[in-house]
């Protein structure tokens, strides 16, 4: 489909994390987007700053898009802190190709810290539509404090028995089930006995992507063609 630009109004912002953020903008119909796309949003003043971002809603929740954000200290960031239910911003989407091509594949995601929100979008899409596309999903962060839509996750989880998360800590958390340490060969293996059968989406900064890759490619001599990726630059 052929992207479009609207300007879209700020319906809520929400906090995830201690420093990521939603920014849900109301669009009241054409929503015309995949699961696990994303948008260029942008301000206007006082000269244009803009960022490419996934798309963390799925087009099953109507009524607004939404991407989700690491607030760091670039200009784009500072802006956001600044908005208020009512502001404006202007959106360009859809783009990419993180995409679901067939609900019937096995899949497994990879995925790092920020790098969840276009599969968190996949997700909810595959789960509220009982699509029946069997995902395992691998989270890493450094703490549980950096575990972005945890209690979505864990939601969805409950509601629909063919979605398996696995939690990778860098530093554990008593009383929360976490794999210790990185994604690396042995937990894919043991977290994903059928790996063959399935179908890889990676998604997280350039170092990630490109350490998982060749993990996959190398160590566990996976086809290529059957990897999916999608680099975070910039935050």
């Amino acid at each position: 489909m052929e992207p479009k630009e609207i300007e879209a109004k700020v319906s809520e912002i929400i906090q995830r994390t201690h420093n990521v953020k939603s920014v849900r903008l109301a669009v009241e119909a054409g929503l015309d987007y995949k699961p696990g796309q994303f948008l260029c949003a942008s301000f206007n003043t006082p000269a244009e700053c803009k960022r490419y971002l996934s798309i963390s809603s799925s087009p099953t929740e109507r009524g607004y898009i939404e991407f989700t954000k690491k607030i760091t200290q670039s200009e784009f960031s500072r802006r956001l802190e600044e908005l208020s239910p009512g502001d404006s911003i202007r959106l360009r989407y859809p783009f990419g190709n993180f995409t679901l091509q067939d609900p019937s594949e096995k899949i497994c995601f990879l995925s790092g810290g920020i790098g969840i929100t276009p599969i968190r979008s996949i997700c909810k899409f595959v789960v509220d539509n009982d699509l029946g596309t069997d995902i395992i999903l691998i989270y890493a962060n450094r703490t549980l404090n950096d575990i972005v839509f945890r209690e979505d996750l864990e939601d969805m989880q409950k509601r629909y028995p063919k979605l398996k998360i696995v939690h990778v800590l860098g530093e554990a958390s008593s009383g929360f089930k976490a794999r210790a340490g990185l994604i690396n060969s042995q937990v894919i293996k043991e977290e994903v006995p059928d790996y063959n059968e399935r179908k890889f989406f990676i998604c997280g900064p350039p170092v990630m992507v490109d350490a998982m890759k060749k993990i996959l490619s190398v160590e566990m001599s996976f086809p290529e063609d059957r990897i999916v990726t999608e680099n975070f630059t910039g935050y």
